[in-house]
């Protein structure tokens, strides 16, 4: 008898977690939801994480709170995900920030695919190429023969290095020739800083966020990096129609949540989300700010995130090249 109740209790102690995880997403959230943005206030991915929270918070009735644990571009915030419990209480809204520092910054602590688990993408936006209205250069053109005239003495901004707007520049500058040096800032508000007061030269920022600084020709746009021209300023080509093919580069935003955080919850959340960004409101709002909604299932958004990591460790390899 006591030999058969030890296996039995053994049994319920060895027993594979995963056999709670139905009855654990049936009832998931029952306490607020933690969504680490790694980046500062007022960017993309503040913005975007406190939309999609909002509408979280409406489907599931418990509040989805953002915390913005910056530094290290991304790094710190990542790591603070990481090391959070895998019980769906605690997201990371991240970006191509992510993919490109799994080969751009060898020393992290993590591993993206292995320490996190894909949720689901939200939305891609295109990025513009600005100038500050001193630069003497009207058109792309006219900035590639500059800065070609001028060997590292022009500078352009970004948000810090692993960035999307970092990681634009350095492929622009490959595959325009160009030496034109990185000053990498803290956050996206301070490099935007930057180039409007003219510390900088060039910057290549988001289309939601850069737009209005546009419209008030506190900045020139140069081209947009999409393959189409931007809704938002359809007056700037793209950088393929401005000569030099192929190019393309966006910011995509997505969520995803500590390894071994319960299928059933990813799936859960993977369809909120899914729903939340077809809304025909947030479509609307999202289409004249410039942003596209993203839809997959969390197997998809695991292929894409590879890939990009994939697209990125190949840019990475020419930053230490000079200009041809």
């Amino acid at each position: 008898m006591r030999l058969r109740t030890a296996l039995a209790l053994a049994a319920i102690v060895t027993a594979p977690p995963l056999l709670a995880t139905p009855g654990l997403a049936q009832d998931y959230p029952s306490r607020p939801v933690k969504v680490i943005v790694p980046f500062g206030a007022g960017g993309p991915a503040d913005v975007t994480a406190r939309q999609i929270g909002n509408i979280l918070q409406e489907s599931f009735g418990q509040p989805f709170v953002v915390e913005n644990r910056t530094g290290a571009g991304g790094v710190i915030g990542t790591q603070e995900a990481v090391k959070s419990p895998p019980d769906g209480y605690t997201l990371l809204m991240m970006s191509n920030t992510q993919t490109a520092n799994e080969s751009l910054v060898p020393q992290r602590k993590y591993e993206l695919m292995r320490d996190l688990a894909p949720i689901a993408p939200v939305n891609y936006s295109d990025l513009v190429i600005v100038v500050h209205p001193s630069v003497q250069a009207k058109t792309l053109q006219e900035f590639i023969a500059l800065a070609k005239s001028q060997p590292a003495k022009l500078n352009y901004a970004s948000s810090g290095q692993g960035t999307p707007y970092h990681m634009a520049g350095e492929l622009f500058k490959a595959m325009a020739g160009i030496d034109v040096v990185h000053v990498p800032y803290r956050n996206s508000g301070e490099a935007r800083s930057g180039v409007l007061g003219g510390q900088v030269q060039m910057m290549i920022d988001a289309v939601p966020t850069m737009a209005p600084n546009v419209a008030e020709n506190q900045v020139r746009a140069l081209a947009t990096t999409g393959k189409a021209r931007s809704t938002v300023l359809p007056n700037a080509p793209t950088v393929i129609e401005a000569g030099i093919p192929g190019y393309e580069a966006t910011i995509w935003l997505g969520l995803m949540a500590p390894a071994g955080t319960p299928k059933p919850i990813i799936d859960k959340l993977n369809a909120a989300v899914n729903a939340a960004v077809k809304r025909p409101d947030v479509v609307k709002l999202w289409t004249q700010q410039g942003a596209v909604p993203m839809s997959m299932t969390s197997e998809e958004f695991d292929k894409f995130l590879r890939g990009d990591i994939v697209k990125w460790a190949e840019v990475v390899k020419k930053f230490d090249k000079p200009p041809q």
